[in-house]
């Protein structure tokens, strides 16, 4: 049991670090919407600041009205996974990592959140005109762990 503990921190542990660090290096280096092409016309690095969620939802709601509303729902969502982490049998190990995955990056963006009011994105992926929304390390953490809980939901027997 403790193992499984020390595997959540541990990956929990570098997600955070891995993007906090990151993000250090786009805050100090780079003016913001400063964009560095690194494969012309597919993939930057950009600096770009994020005060909504997922794909700039809530992007022009009052500041005072996201941060109540984003702090209490990234608790919420680290707790929650915090629980299916603590419920899931250590020998569903991809399941166990995605949550690893998905509660680090929510802490990631939370210390943002905290820090900043708004998340610090970099990522900037595009075809021509065409932009995917930028994201950062936490985002990227979170979207392959809720990919692999997808994938137990659709194709494993999950233990609950």
């Amino acid at each position: 049991m403790q193992n499984k503990y020390l595997k959540l921190a541990i990956i929990a542990g570098i997600v955070i670090i891995l993007d906090q660090i990151t993000k250090a290096v786009i805050l100090y280096s780079m003016p913001l919407y400063h964009s560095i092409s690194v494969i012309p016309g597919f993939f930057s690095i950009s600096h770009i600041h994020n005060p909504g969620g997922a794909f700039g939802f809530m992007a022009n709601q009052s500041p005072a009205l996201r941060s109540i509303i984003f702090l209490f729902f990234s608790s919420l969502a680290i707790c929650l996974i915090f629980y299916l982490y603590k419920k899931t049998p250590g020998e569903y190990s991809l399941l166990t990592t995605g949550f690893a995955l998905i509660f680090g990056g929510a802490i990631g963006n939370l210390i943002d959140r905290i820090r900043f009011g708004k998340v610090v994105d970099f990522l900037d992926f595009y075809i021509g005109s065409l932009h995917w929304p930028a994201f950062n390390v936490a985002d990227s953490a979170v979207s392959i762990g809720m990919a692999i809980f997808v994938y137990h939901f659709f194709f494993k027997k999950l233990p609950y």
